[in-house]
């Protein structure tokens, strides 16, 4: 009886041991044969000593103008549309201008009116100067007619000025463009009130790009105007190189950063205004002995208040490493410890990412 115990109990072990061998088996397989997540990598490189990350920015065109107007009135004529080439001079938008034609049939009927006194005037002043050296005419005579000569000609004056007041006026009424090159707006519609300083169409002239971007103080004593600079344009994925034009010697209202401005060279890239930048100075080596690394902040891991990156181990293979970060440049962050040179990183995955998860690289 006791034999045939032990050998039930023998069996049920073993049993389920081979039970528990089958799964660890089934695990393993199922380890093994999980789909590898598909990656983008990027190689950790530190930036050149001689270049500072100075931040991001909007490409905008050096000529670029938003007009407005000093008068209220209804719009009569928009003759321009979006995209549309114009050069300068081209009359981009009519206001009427009823009120300020009458006013100018006012002035010039007083401009004609003053002429006519100021001749009149001149002709009996001439005429008393001789009739004084004569003496037929007394000393005041020739006063009075010398200050009744002197009110005309004010009087003329007058209405001169305000003829070229009305014709100022004129130029709020019928806006022109300031330069040549191409509509990039229009902020109202025929029939529409347009009010003063309301923004009413927008014009700038192509083929010359700056971007604004900042720099931090601890970098803004290696920037200066002529400052070489180098500009990712991300939407084109291409660099285009350029100079400091503008440099502002103050942060008070900007938040410790240096507001500037680089000017792009000429180049063959299809720029356009409002595409954003990077912006890389490049300054001197001795006052910018130190090396920078950065990396992407789409590629940054948050947990908690700890920030790492998964990075590719042997056998391609996604290990999460974390890091200590530094100063932010745009989209760019710089890392302190945690990764060094030489080392690869995932910038983006299409799956789920977790320690030892099998990756393939796109």
């Amino acid at each position: 009886m006791k034999n045939i115990t032990i050998y039930k109990s023998f069996t049920l072990i073993l049993a389920l041991g081979l039970t528990l061998t089958g799964c660890g088996s089934d695990e393993k397989q199922a380890v093994d044969t999980a789909e590898a997540v598909s990656v983008t990598v990027a190689d950790v490189d530190t930036g050149d000593s001689s270049t500072i990350l100075a931040g991001s920015g909007q490409i905008q065109a050096v000529n670029s103008a938003t007009l407005s107007t000093r008068m209220m009135g209804y719009v009569e004529a928009l003759p321009v549309k979006i995209g549309q080439k114009v050069r300068k001079g081209d009359l981009l938008i009519s206001i009427n201008n009823g009120d300020l034609r009458a006013k100018k049939a006012q002035v010039e009927a007083s401009i004609t009116e003053a002429t006519v006194a100021f001749n009149n005037a001149k002709k009996d002043y001439e005429r008393f100067q001789n009739l004084f050296r004569e003496n037929s005419a007394s000393q005041k005579e020739l006063d009075d007619m010398t200050a009744r000569y002197e009110m005309a000609k004010a009087r003329l004056e007058a209405a001169n000025q305000m003829k070229n007041e009305v014709n100022s006026q004129f130029a709020y009424a019928n806006i022109r463009a300031p330069f040549s090159g191409v509509v990039t707006n229009t902020y109202i519609d025929e029939g529409d009130m347009a009010n003063p300083g309301v923004p009413l169409v927008s014009v700038e002239s192509p083929g010359t790009f700056e971007v604004v971007a900042k720099v931090a103080e601890n970098n803004i004593s290696s920037v200066e105007v002529g400052t070489k600079a180098q500009i990712l344009v991300k939407t084109l994925d291409t660099i285009i190189t350029g100079k400091v034009s503008e440099l502002s010697a103050s942060a008070q209202n900007t938040g410790g950063q240096y507001l500037m401005k680089v000017l792009l060279d000429k180049t063959e890239a299809k720029i356009l205004s409002g595409m954003y930048a990077t912006v890389r100075l490049e300054a001197d080596q001795e006052s910018n002995g130190r090396k920078v690394v950065t990396v992407p902040s789409k590629a940054l891991v948050h947990k908690g208040q700890l920030t790492g990156i998964y990075t590719l181990g042997q056998d391609n293979v996604a290990l999460l490493r974390w890091l200590r970060l530094g100063e932010n440049y745009g989209e760019e962050v710089e890392v302190l410890s945690g990764l060094s040179k030489g080392d690869q990183y995932i910038v983006s995955a299409e799956g789920k990412l977790y320690n030892g998860a099998k990756v393939t690289i796109q």
